[in-house]
């Protein structure tokens, strides 16, 4: 896809490992087009003028907490004009919902972030659109032009299907039954039409030229032509990727395209003919089983086949790796609010290839579990009177405890959530082997133990994770002895010896000195 530059950025960074441990200090490399990723539900992050809806401003006021958080790139949901919460039934693709600001505010949260070596990637939802948009409400008339850009059913249509979650597809009445794959004010975008490709080519013409930003979140990318119209619905969306990727590449080479194709690896391999990165929700799956089970779910053996795969496609394609996403039960559910097990999840996301997502509140402990609005509460930002940026666009159901979900709370203390993101992540950042070495299997077996090797052509490291309760035992073997340098501890340590101690719940990561 791109180039790999290497740079440095210019200040280092001072890091505390843990408890005990001594103070490593970091030199902060960049390798684009790899970095660490934060997702943020803009009406939930941080509001700058007091309405207690997150805004533009807001997240302007807070990059320089996201630049010390290690951060290089934000992932906007939606931020276009909506009749919803959530912002997905968008109806104007060049407009800024007025409650998060103008086109100028982007501007600026663009310039802003590019400054600190921060990029700008945008939700891109192009399936579908509100059925306010002013599209629909002119095709509901007849208006032949308007009309083409949507999917109507016709009388071959078996308007009684359901879909793939046994939802609904088909809505309205008379001649006006119309495709809503998700819902049915969320009517679906017909990618027969030449001239609607046109306006979403258009769309993101504008995003990318006038605006400035590095690339796209393309949501539900596999449905642009659905399974209940099609029987090639895959290679009819991969046609459409490659043409919109060509025309994105011809404004900015560098834009960033990650697609979001929930499904497994065999049919997002594909999409990245036309795509430069995909979610991998595989992997997500795995370590959330791995951490909540205290065993390894077959991490590296399952990922190595994917990149393999992946690699028979598109040979630059870089993995988007995440945790949980604004569609899932957060992580501190999952593990049933155990503090070790999600910050072993985090350890886990953080030493494997590809450019991993953190999900706002994620780094510190947030909870949340469906209906969707209470995965996405207030991002929580001190532990007293409520901060002038704070949100409060929902009232929280799971973080009511301010002393321990605040960032004040956890700015300072060396054991919490915030600390352990956020030194694993310019651990991360300060070597080339973590940032874009390739996955490469060990010979360690013992239950509760995830262990692999990260490695360029000039770097290679080795890590160990123990996602169990006990204390694990191991002997280096005699190929590995080589790795004698402590680079990253969870735990005081050192110095490698010929048997490693790795306490529960810890993380080791060695250099060949």
């Amino acid at each position: 896809m791109k180039k790999w530059i290497q740079g440095l950025v210019l200040a280092s960074v001072l890091l505390t490992g843990c408890s005990n441990s001594t103070t490593t200090e970091y030199e902060r490399l960049s390798s684009e087009p790899h970095g660490v990723y934060y997702e943020i539900f803009v009406r939930a992050f941080a509001d700058s003028d007091g309405d207690g809806i997150g805004d533009i401003n807001g997240i302007i006021d807070k990059l320089d907490y996201l630049e010390d958080l290690g951060i290089e790139g934000i992932w906007l949901m939606p931020i276009n004009p909506s009749p919803s919460y959530h912002g997905y039934d968008v109806t104007d693709y060049l407009g800024v919902d007025e409650e998060y600001g103008t086109i100028d505010d982007m501007k600026r949260l663009v310039e802003e972030a590019n400054k600190k070596g921060i990029k700008i990637v945008m939700d891109f939802v192009i399936n579908h659109s509100s059925k306010d948009h002013p599209w629909f409400q002119k095709a509901l008339t007849g208006d032949e032009e308007y009309r083409d850009y949507y999917v109507w059913a016709d009388e071959e249509t078996n308007t009684n299907q359901t879909g793939d979650w046994a939802q609904t597809v088909w809505y309205g009445s008379g001649n006006n039954i119309y495709e809503g794959v998700f819902w049915d004010g969320m009517p679906d975008l017909n990618f027969d039409s030449p001239k609607l490709r046109q306006e979403i080519i258009d769309a993101g013409t504008f995003w990318l030229k006038e605006i400035g930003v590095d690339g796209f979140r393309l949501d539900a990318a596999k449905y642009l032509y659905s399974s209940y119209q099609y029987s090639d619905h895959h290679d009819r969306n991969v046609a459409f990727w490659k043409e919109f990727k060509s025309e994105m590449e011809a404004i900015n080479p560098d834009v960033m395209m990650v697609g979001e194709v929930w499904d497994s690896a065999s049919v997002v391999g594909p999409y990245l003919e036309g795509l430069h990165s995909g979610f991998n929700f595989d992997l997500s799956e795995k370590i959330l089983s791995t951490v909540k089970q205290e065993s390894d779910a077959g991490i590296v053996s399952n990922l190595t086949r994917t990149i393999g795969f992946f690699e028979q496609v598109n040979k630059d394609y870089i993995d988007s790796t995440f945790i949980t996403n604004h569609d899932m039960n957060r992580v501190m559910t999952e593990v049933q609010g155990d503090h070790n097990k999600a910050k072993m999840a985090a350890s886990l996301l953080l030493t494997l290839p590809g450019n991993p997502y953190i999900y706002y509140g994620e780094e510190t402990g947030l909870e949340g579990s469906k209906p969707d609005e209470y995965i996405r509460e207030p991002f929580i930002w001190n532990s007293g009177e409520a901060a002038k940026e704070q949100t409060s666009w929902i009232t929280s159901k799971h973080n009511q405890d301010k002393e321990v979900k605040s960032l004040e709370a956890q700015l300072d203390d060396e054991n919490s959530m915030y600390t352990h993101y956020r030194d694993l992540i310019n651990a991360r950042r300060g070597n080339l082997a973590l940032i874009e070495g390739a996955l490469k299997s060990t010979s360690y077996r013992e239950n509760g133990l995830v262990t692999f090797k990260r490695q360029t052509d000039k770097e290679e490291v080795l890590v160990l994770h123990n996602v169990s309760k006990k204390a694990i035992t191991i002997a280096l073997d005699d190929a590995d002895k080589e790795f004698n340098q402590v680079y990253f501890a969870s735990f005081d340590q050192s110095k490698v010896t010929e048997s490693i101690d790795l306490p529960p719940y810890s993380t080791l990561i060695l250099l060949k000195k």
